[in-house]
């Protein structure tokens, strides 16, 4: 008998191994699992690829919690309930005026499931979906209630943002929000790879509109473009040796681009645009496995370079690569702490045996260039490599033991990935998890 789909990821490549399934309907009811429980995890839209939200002990579904969606009397900030999609939070803001500055490339993810594991959109002038984040309530490892916001606690609050789940379950988080804007989205096909193995011509690509994507196989050495520019503000300049799009395009070769937000520089709202794909249709293609590094955006030439060294072997298991900017911002465990990055993203073939040895030749190439692999997705970064890669694992370490000392939330993931800090180990480490 195949696993329910609540208990399985996105991809149907990871089964959650718990001991007890719940979806409480509300916080107290979530609040009474926490007491009662020794190891508890969140688990949100499951759009994640690897162990982050596996447990022993209970998992805990987001998704039925009260659907909270209110705009501040001052229209600067909206309050959302954590299990919603950014699709619906989206359209609610829409329709009051307002907007998010950013999403990422499908809203199909949970608010507080994306801002956990540090997803981010594209901009070279765009943070990360967690920087939008002004104040969070969780239910905390005692099962009591906790506000923690940006104001009321400024040297703790940049570490619980991107928390991997390791300082409660998160059930409402509070949002900034600006005046809603339109875009329009065009796509210019047949740029070489070549161009962009060189700094001045990366920037001028990437800083030619507010948000923009090459996509490639790696294979073919050319890349397509995807433009996405806000109407009240120029249209972005035409890239020389690339020739507009005339139909619409999907970001995986082949594929048709019904699922795909509209293209061919049509306006509409910002949340019809910004993100690749429409939230009622599967994003991507579904059957995948999935990698993500983001390398200070300095290093995004020579990052291409030996990428494109790598090519016969990347194609060979890629359904596509996506390559995008992130603005720095001060979230201790985001992959753009601290810089401006360059992301390199890998749609990979739901052939697990087949992407390991391409994926340890593209961590061999990346991680020496001060590569971050994204928490959500496939990595074989080893830990010792995450203490340099993140400067601030050893502060939440810290903070994270204040606010977890059992580690009730601790699972096999974050053992692995926090154990080895030079901070020392949690509390709770030591218990047997399964993975």
């Amino acid at each position: 008998m195949s696993p329910h789909p609540q208990w399985t990821n996105w991809a149907g490549n990871v089964v959650y191994n718990a001991a007890r399934r719940h979806e409480p309907t509300t916080v107290a009811e979530l609040q009474n699992i926490v007491r009662a429980g020794t190891r508890v995890r969140a688990l949100g839209s499951r759009h994640s690829f690897n162990g982050i939200a596996d447990t022993d002990g209970d998992l805990v579904s987001t998704a039925a919690l009260p659907p909270v969606l209110r705009v501040a009397a001052d229209r600067r900030s909206v309050r959302v309930g954590g299990g919603l999609r950014y699709a619906a939070v989206a359209e609610h803001l829409w329709r009051n005026g307002l907007a998010l500055a950013n999403l990422a490339s499908l809203p199909h993810i949970s608010v507080a499931g994306a801002v956990a594991t540090g997803t981010h959109g594209s901009g070279n002038g765009n943070q990360g979906l967690g920087s939008a984040v002004h104040a969070l309530q969780l239910v905390g490892a005692d099962g009591e209630l906790r506000e923690l916001s940006r104001e009321a606690d400024p040297e703790d609050f940049p570490g619980a943002v991107v928390a991997l789940g390791a300082l409660g379950v998160v059930t409402e988080l509070t949002l900034a929000v600006e005046p809603a804007f339109e875009v329009a989205q065009g796509v210019r096909l047949g740029l070489p790879l070549r161009r962009l193995a060189e700094q001045a011509e990366f920037e001028q690509v990437f800083g030619s509109a507010y948000s923009v994507s090459a996509f490639t196989t790696w294979g073919s050495d050319e890349a397509a473009v995807w433009l996405k520019q806000r109407t009240d503000r120029p249209a972005p300049p035409e890239i020389p040796g690339t020739v507009p799009a005339t139909t619409g395009q999907h970001p995986l070769p082949g594929l048709p681009a019904d699922p795909c937000t509209e293209q061919l520089g049509v306006p509409g709202p910002w949340h019809e645009r910004l993100p690749h794909f429409r939230p009622e249709f599967t994003p991507s293609r579904g059957d995948e496995l999935q990698s993500e590094y983001l390398l200070p955006r300095g290093r995004a030439a020579e990052a291409i370079a030996r990428l494109r060294e790598l090519g016969g072997r990347l194609a060979s298991v890629l359904h596509v690569g996506e390559i995008r900017t992130v603005a720095a911002d001060d979230l201790w465990l985001s992959p753009a702490y601290g810089r401006d990055s360059v992301a390199f993203h890998f749609t990979w073939i739901a052939d697990l045996p087949a992407v390991e040895p391409v994926l340890a030749q593209v961590e061999a190439a990346l991680l020496p260039l001060d590569a971050r692999p994204h928490w959500g997705k496939l990595s074989a970064c080893p830990a010792e490599e995450l203490t340099t890669a993140f400067p601030r694992l050893g502060d939440f370490v810290r903070l994270a033991r204040r606010h977890d000392p059992e580690g009730r939330f601790r699972n096999r993931f974050l053992d692995s990935c926090l154990n080895d800090c030079p901070e020392g180990r949690l509390a709770g480490a030591d218990a047997a998890v399964e993975g």
